[in-house]
């Protein structure tokens, strides 16, 4: 059974369509991060699933719970991590994730956590003396120490350094380990495509595309094979390609949807007559790229 299914789901404010007819699924232990422009309907789409926000129609199901009314069983179930949580910053760091821990039938160990977020050398500071990025490690650790089935990670490395970064996605590599599905709003592309198993992009709230970041920045988009032409010839030398061919000097381009064909093309043209081809690469388009022409709405 899915972790989650979304069918048809519809969240209107007046005039505008914040969610409009979004469907898809989430299986157990995925990484699924929704991506999309400020106002595609990522946050309400997702406090919907959370059930902090009703629909106003479709079929919305989590870990077999309507959120609508899943109560207290299933909010024991869930973690969720906030973009901007507010706290009570008279209390520590052990306080607040202890208290924390006392909501839930089988918490993980308070100190644990904060070791495994790394806060360990916070452990007793109280939160108005927290820099931005370790209150989002408290955010974290505030949303894991429920032990939840399924953890909704809205924006988790905001405010982090690279170091922070890294950090954060080994301890998101952790929990999908260990079998937690994880739900994640990033506007870092770079973090969706190393942490997400499947991504989905929302612009104006629909569902415009859907997939691996790897079947996204596919085929169907082009790749470009770049060389430096052999001295010895000349641009009307070379093979036929599929591609789009742009010379500058002797740097020659090839944008191409079809970079394997291209590329044995272009290298047994060249081994037939004893060329080197330097300074060869093959670039792909990165999942940035891609997400920029779906939300510009580009065709590519």
């Amino acid at each position: 059974m899915s972790a989650v299914v979304v069918e048809e789901l519809y969240k209107h404010y007046g005039p505008v369509r914040a969610v409009d007819g979004v469907s898809f699924t989430v299986e157990p232990g995925e990484v699924f991060a929704l991506l999309g422009p400020n106002g595609a309907g990522k946050t309400t789409a997702v406090e919907i699933l959370e059930g902090h926000r009703e629909r106003d129609a479709g079929q919305v199901s989590v870990l077999g719970f309507d959120p609508a009314d899943g109560g207290r069983a299933y909010r024991e179930r869930i973690g969720i991590v906030l973009q901007d949580a507010g706290f009570e910053e008279e209390f520590s760091v052990a306080e607040l994730v202890r208290l924390y821990a006392g909501f839930f039938p089988h918490p993980a160990d308070p100190d644990e956590v904060i070791e495994q977020v790394g806060l360990k050398d916070k452990h007793d500071a109280r939160v108005r003396t927290l820099s931005g990025g370790q209150r989002r490690r408290l955010d974290l650790a505030l949303g894991l120490v429920g032990r939840p089935e399924l953890l909704f990670l809205d924006e988790p490395t905001t405010g982090f350094d690279p170091a922070a970064r890294h950090h954060a996605w080994e301890l998101i590599d952790g929990l999908r380990s260990l079998g937690t599905t994880i739900l994640l709003t990033t506007h870092y592309m770079d973090e969706a495509q190393q942490l997400a198993d499947r991504v989905a992009v929302l612009r104006e709230g629909r569902l415009i595309a859907i997939g691996t970041p790897d079947t996204l920045v596919g085929a169907e988009h082009h790749s470009v094979l770049s060389f430096r032409l052999p001295g010895e010839a000349a641009p009307a030398d070379l093979p036929a390609l599929t591609g789009e061919v742009e010379t500058h000097g002797s740097v020659v381009s090839v944008r191409t949807t079809r970079s394997a064909r291209d590329m044995h093309t272009l290298t047994g043209w060249a081994l037939e007559r004893g060329f080197e081809l330097t300074s060869l690469t093959l670039t792909r388009p990165t999942l940035e790229e891609v997400y920029l022409d779906l939300v510009n709405g580009v065709t590519t």
